[in-house]
């Protein structure tokens, strides 16, 4: 079994690192540089950024933010929003991302999976997933930071993303997310259950517990998290000591 991955998830504005609730009324909280930096020092796997405006640029606007972290920070880079094209995706892991999250563009044209994991390989093509729940076991996909509806079933999304190639998934509950209340496990767990990659569940972590029951119960093979590191709440040394403790197979700092 691969290791159980703790990846802290950096929302950018401008330049800026923000923190809202439901992705929405968004908060400043600092330097995303200072965060990246003290993130990966304290023991995280990996570093999640995501351009939370890039919808009104029509444009990844990291590359400068990526470049700064790449230099300091030695652990796997995923970036997302606002990449439309092979293009995009180049220029922001030339920048020094090692992955790419797509959303909006994948939906709006699929076969845009596929020529990003023909050219960068699979396991730099993550596809990313907003998910807002419709009823029990039903969730619809959303593009634009959770604001816009896509009409797609979130499970018959992912599965046909990954066939076309995407090499792992970010799956975040945007009714979860910012709340502290945990995450959405049953999408987790049916999504984990749905395909073969990995899944990073993100969107509620509010506890060590939270954390645990995403990689137990749901199955999950990365968890994301935001508010529990930037507000200082929890440490990741916190949390790995309690993964071990439980038995999860996180990597040993």
């Amino acid at each position: 079994m691969s290791n159980l991955r703790i990846i802290p998830r950096l929302d950018i504005k401008g330049p800026n690192l923000i923190k809202g609730i439901r992705l929405e009324g968004l908060r400043v909280i600092g330097d995303p540089q200072e965060h990246a930096i003290r993130y990966y020092e304290a023991g995280a796997d990996e570093l999640v950024y995501m351009d939370i405006v890039a919808s009104l640029y029509g444009r990844n606007n990291l590359s400068d933010i990526i470049s700064r972290a790449a230099k300091n920070v030695f652990i796997p880079i995923t970036v997302g929003g606002g990449i439309r094209s092979v293009d995009d995706a180049r220029h922001i892991l030339r920048s020094g991302a090692d992955k790419v999250a797509i959303n909006t563009a994948a939906i709006g044209r699929p076969q845009l999976i596929t020529e990003i994991a023909h050219r960068f390989g699979s396991q730099a093509t993550v596809l990313s997933i907003e998910a807002k729940k419709l009823g029990p076991g039903r969730w619809e996909a959303y593009t634009d930071n959770g604001r816009e509806r896509t009409g797609l079933d979130v499970l018959e999304w992912v599965r046909r993303g990954v066939e076309l190639g995407a090499g792992e998934v970010l799956l975040t509950a945007v009714d979860r997310e910012g709340t502290r209340n945990g995450f959405d496990l049953d999408l987790v767990r049916q999504v984990s259950a749905a395909v073969p990659v990995p899944v990073i569940a993100s969107g509620g972590m509010g506890s060590i517990d939270d954390f645990l029951a995403a990689a137990s119960r749901g199955a999950a093979d990365a968890v994301a998290m935001a508010d529990v590191l930037h507000y200082k709440r929890l440490t990741i040394a916190d949390i790995r000591a309690a993964a071990h403790a439980a038995g999860l197979p996180v990597r040993k700092f």
